[in-house]
């Protein structure tokens, strides 16, 4: 990758039989199902599971008939039980889903390797940049890169490794572009705090002078921007 770096690397029909012992035990003892209102990490880890897409707090709240504080603690307890297993659970603002640990990235990367093809380098530094940045606009990417990036940042998004995060509120409105879940995947994250800090020349290169205007009109970019110049040691 040209100057910038980044480090990487179904659905169960549950029968309700009511059991002939045990009776008093705790449903997650007895191996029952939990009625409607109620939430167990063994329920949301399967929810998980066969969930095709991320799930956000209210729809897990709302499919199970729980409010959101029991929906914070399960998630937590489920990160805790999974810390040191071959899955994690893995964040992104609202959303959550099941993911593979990253230490397991090389021996997956192997069984998945001929399916998953590879990033050219200007998709990588185009990556790098939207990764550190985000949310930032294709006019913060092409100033950085020097060039139209318009053809990469569509194929970042087709692969989903990029996606829209919504509209700055700069003049004409331009997309503003981040990473989500596939990218974290990819690279073996579980979360975008997880990326490693950049070498002071690359950081300067990423946040040049006249991008405060532009974070600015950014919206929620400015908290995202500030919070990444802070991890990268030059804000």
């Amino acid at each position: 990758m040209t100057g910038l770096e980044i480090e990487v690397g179904a659905l169960g029909i549950v029968e309700d039989v009511e059991p002939d012992e045990d009776r008093d035990a705790p449903d997650a003892q007895r191996g029952e199902p939990a009625q409607p209102g109620e939430l167990t990490e063994n329920q949301l880890e399967a929810l998980l599971f066969v969930a095709e897409k991320p799930l956000t707090r209210a729809e897990i709240a709302a499919l199970a008939g729980v409010d959101r504080q029991t929906v914070d603690a399960r998630i937590g307890d489920l990160a805790v039980s999974l810390s040191a297993r071959g899955v994690r659970l893995v964040e992104a603002g609202e959303k959550v889903e099941l993911a593979t640990a990253p230490e397991a990235g090389a021996l997956i990367a192997r069984y998945v390797g001929a399916d998953a093809p590879r990033l050219s380098s200007p998709s990588l530094e185009t990556l790098a940049i939207v990764a550190y940045r985000q949310p930032c606009t294709r006019a913060t990417v092409e100033r950085i890169r020097g060039v139209d990036s318009e053809y990469t940042i569509r194929t970042l998004l087709h692969r989903r490794l990029v996606v829209e995060l919504g509209r700055s509120d700069a003049p004409g409105r331009p997309i503003l572009y981040g990473t989500g879940f596939d990218f974290l995947e990819r690279f073996g994250m579980t979360s975008i705090e997880d990326l490693p800090p950049l070498e002071a020349h690359i950081a300067e290169r990423l946040f040049v002078p006249g991008d405060e205007e532009e974070a600015r009109t950014a919206g929620a970019g400015v908290a995202a921007t500030t919070a990444a110049e802070t991890r990268l040691g030059i804000g």
